[in-house]
């Protein structure tokens, strides 16, 4: 289905309006992407930066033809999660521990630079089949699911104030007209946030004593801080390990936003400027995030949202947005504001934020006739969710369920020489599902790239 062509652009609206709306897409994405570094500990500033970085790189690979915003992706949270607590059970602090999970998602951003030369080389269709809805959907659901005792945890400090967050965003995306619609995440969180404010429940000495202006990058926040005499080797593989095979399922939310953009706006970006270029600005632009510190990038189906409410395609207006994150990475006292957000609050968002993680793994599978008839997909898909979440919560592969905060996580380990090698539920579940869906006997479902199969979380 081809819809209507754009009848405005940059020439026909002029300078004033084209900045409004590049404004519009900026608070389209912002909810989402500083929600990521709030989460994980990794810099806001240098959230904005790189998400506004990766933007415009993403733009220069595909000819400027691709009307997208790259902003952080809920994908890796886990990734995050279990590399940091295994770096606090190894004597660091979360600080300390951050930069080895940058390191195993930049990694993990490489993988696109494979898959987009493998599919310049072969074409998409036949590497696709590797990877079915089937594999990616229990994925996708699976990290839904593993992180949200975590937003439990953070809610648990004031349930009230993560009320507020959570019904403001439900009335907002269910009876939300226009822009309201388009940006629930965002609304609950300045709900949530001026509640507790107003109870007391903020500590703004740090915005106080931040600077107007600054860095938006910190060298001790880089992956290139850890490469020192005290690098611990063991856990750095650890991150690779762990966090490479979510690249599996972003890489395919990668192809649905792609071709939903596409559906968006009337043309086939799968063919021009070609799913190779989007995969190298998507993966290239998040392996080059995480090296400084900030978290991995996808496609933003936010963004998308407000290319259709508007109907203005042209993507310069993404790219002004893209400048606008920039700017503001360059002000700490904003960070500092950003940083002061009640934990309460941002447990309300999560838990709608992972719960529709896990539906768009369900999703994913619906869209694409996933046919659970076949006993084969059934073995596969339960393999996938049991190894991931058994594997994480168990108690006796290191999963510490007890404690508050981001919890210790299980997983499985063996020795390779004197290095000990950790695998994460979602790892040992990845690689088993692509075995097990490549060599279990009867027909394998492919991966339908068409414009409805697209992720109602662009974030993801």
């Amino acid at each position: 289905m081809k819809n209507e062509e754009a009848i405005y652009d940059a020439k026909t609206l002029g300078k004033g309006k084209m900045t409004v709306l590049g404004i519009q897409h900026l608070f389209a994405m912002f909810g989402s992407t500083v929600l990521v570094p709030i989460l994980t500990g990794l810099s806001v500033s240098a959230t904005l930066l790189f998400a506004g970085l990766a933007t415009l790189f993403m733009h220069l690979v595909t000819g400027k033809k691709v009307p997208v915003f790259l902003g952080s992706s809920f994908a890796f949270l886990s990734g995050y999660f279990t590399i940091t607590a295994m770096g606090v059970e190894r004597g660091l602090t979360q600080a300390q521990a951050l930069p080895y999970a940058c390191f195993g998602v930049a990694c993990a951003g490489l993988l696109y630079l494979v898959l987009a030369l493998v599919c310049k080389i072969f074409g998409s269709a036949k590497i696709m089949k590797f990877f079915p809805p089937v594999v990616t959907g229990p994925i996708i659901i699976a990290i839904g699911l593993i992180l949200a005792p975590s937003a439990i945890n953070s809610c648990s400090s004031n349930w009230g104030i993560a009320l507020v967050a959570i019904v403001v965003i439900i009335v907002c995306n269910i009876w939300g007209k226009g822009m309201i619609k388009i940006i629930p995440i965002l609304m609950g969180v300045l709900a949530s946030y001026i509640v507790a404010a107003i109870f007391g429940k903020v500590d703004f000495s740090g915005v106080a004593s931040a600077a107007w202006i600054g860095l938006p990058v910190k060298y001790q926040d880089t992956v290139f801080s850890i490469f020192n005499s005290s690098l611990d080797k063991e856990l750095l593989i650890a991150a690779v390990i762990a966090i490479m095979p979510i690249a599996i399922a972003t890489m395919m939310e990668h192809v649905g936003d792609i071709s939903a953009i596409g559906g968006t706006i009337g043309k086939n970006l799968i063919e021009d400027p070609g799913l190779h270029r989007t995969l190298i600005g998507d993966g290239l632009g998040t392996t080059i995030a995480s090296l400084f510190g900030a978290p991995a990038n996808t496609t933003y189906g936010e963004n998308t949202g407000v290319l259709v409410l508007t109907k203005v395609y042209d993507p310069f207006v993404v790219r002004l947005a893209a400048f606008f994150a920039i700017a503001l990475s360059f002000c700490p006292k904003f960070a500092a504001l950003i940083a002061a957000m009640p934990s309460a609050t941002v447990g309300g968002v999560s838990i709608i934020l992972y719960g529709m993680i896990s539906s768009v793994g369900i999703r994913n599978m619906v869209e694409n006739h996933t046919d659970f008839q076949k006993s084969r997909n059934v073995i596969v898909c339960a393999v996938i969710v049991g190894l991931a979440l058994g594997v994480n919560f168990s108690g006796l592969l290191g999963a510490d369920i007890t404690s508050a905060g981001n919890n210790a996580t299980g997983a499985i380990s063996f020795m390779a020489g004197s290095m000990k090698i950790s695998l994460s539920g979602l790892a040992v579940a990845s690689i088993v599902g692509i075995i097990l869906n490549a060599i279990l006997p009867g027909g394998r479902d492919e991966y339908l790239p068409n414009e409805e199969n697209s992720s109602s979380l662009g974030k993801f």
